[in-house]
């Protein structure tokens, strides 16, 4: 675990990733930026890859990348967080004293940010599984390092990280707020290899310090394993003859660049299909994603955890940007939110009242004038639930 007060410096060389092949002209609609290994599109690469690039470094040697609208880190659903969470990290005090927020995906800290402002007493602990993103938000959040802890670990590590810092992990924060999927700094970032619309590694790992990598899946998972992974992971309707594909290619030459499986997908999606539903390697890429992170597994996990360190009165919030996390989201506050009486009972046993209570009705969706302001909210999925009564195990314990 790497707490704040450790100095977290990202990487801060991308490296140039280039397709070991020609891709088809019909190929660059979908993906106009890649470049080609002996193209004349590279005479002038340097040139155009020499100026400045997420992260970029700042006075002293570290690395640090601006977070500000312009660079596409625009926290989503903001206001309506700070709405939700507002009156649990208030019952005490309107300053926020006294209360706790654990920020389970702080990126580059954009949510929490707004909380320490509005909340001149609030303390924050902010997870992330990423080092770079925490090297950003250590800077960003400086002027709060008083009220504020950094922890480097995937949001199901929630417990341990509130141990390590001095905090219960049984009924003790006033707050959680999940943002989940890929942040904009991700995306953005080239050299990480998560987005389809620029030539990069075959990274996708959102901790930069895990060992495993889309690559590594592409060159030695078997047909089976991959077919599995799309299907699961993407809903990719193709995934069978996606694998084999790849299964196909890989015995000539191992996948090293994103340009390369997008040429693929391109190959391997019939031309009906690739005029609807958007990019037609979106699912493929998510399901890399979701595989090389353990996303589902990760989220599984770090609700009931959460659940289990919100104290009577506190809440959760969620932001989910994709069906598959919505579901588990939605399936795990559902249990949340149900009576602990055994079916069949004619009346609600005493004691066994449901823990939670939802906060809003279903799933929120961003409108119109934040989907302008930030087109990435258009996905977003947003739950909350308020707990009223206290917590005397783990959540979930028994209740299966």
């Amino acid at each position: 675990m790497k707490h704040s007060a450790i100095t977290l410096d990202p990487v801060t060389q991308p490296q140039t990733a280039l397709a070991w092949w020609s891709l088809p002209e019909p190929t660059l609609t979908y993906f106009p930026n890649a470049r080609f290994a002996l193209s004349d599109r590279d005479l002038d690469a340097g040139a155009q890859d020499s100026g400045a690039v997420w992260p970029a470094p700042r006075p002293g040697g570290h690395a640090v990348a601006d977070s500000s609208p312009a660079h596409g880190h625009i926290p989503v659903l903001l206001d309506r967080c700070v709405e939700l969470l507002a009156p649990a990290l208030t019952r005490k005090a309107s300053d926020g004293a006294g209360a706790i927020l654990v920020d389970a995906t702080l990126g580059a800290g954009g949510h929490a940010e707004s909380f320490l402002t509005r909340f001149p007493a609030l303390r924050v602990v902010g997870l992330d599984r990423d080092p770079a993103a925490l090297a950003i938000a250590h800077d960003r959040l400086a002027p709060f390092a008083d009220r504020l802890t950094l922890v480097h670990t995937r949001y199901d590590g929630i417990a341990s990280a509130l141990d390590e810092v001095g905090i219960p992990d049984i009924g003790s924060v006033d707050g959680v707020l999940f943002d989940l999927g890929v942040s904009s700094m991700q995306l953005d970032q080239r050299e990480r290899g998560f987005s389809y619309s620029q030539d990069a590694p075959l990274d996708m790992r959102m901790d930069t310090e895990a060992t495993l990598t889309a690559a590594e899946i592409l060159n030695s998972f078997d047909r089976r394993e991959l077919t599995d992974i799309l299907r699961r992971f993407g809903e990719e309707r193709f995934a069978h003859k996606i694998a084999g594909l790849i299964v196909e290619q890989r015995s000539r030459a191992p996948f090293s660049t994103t340009a390369e499986l997008v040429e693929l997908i391109y190959r391997a999606i019939p031309a009906p299909a690739r005029r609807t539903g958007g990019h037609p390697a979106k699912r493929t890429f998510q399901a890399l994603r979701i595989a090389v992170n353990s996303e589902l597994d990760s989220l599984a996990a770090a609700l009931p955890a959460a659940l289990t360190a919100t104290r009577t009165g506190g809440r959760v919030v969620v932001m989910a940007y994709q069906s598959l996390e919505d579901r588990i989201v939605k399936t795990t506050f559902a249990a949340a939110t149900a009576s602990r009486t055994p079916a069949g009972l004619p009346v609600e046993l005493p004691g066994y009242e449901p823990e939670f209570v939802a906060v809003i009705r279903g799933a929120e969706q961003a409108d119109a004038a934040e989907i302008e302001r930030n087109p990435r909210s258009a996905p977003v999925r947003l739950r909350a639930v308020e707990r009223v009564e206290p917590v005397s195990q783990g959540w979930g314990e028994g209740r299966r």
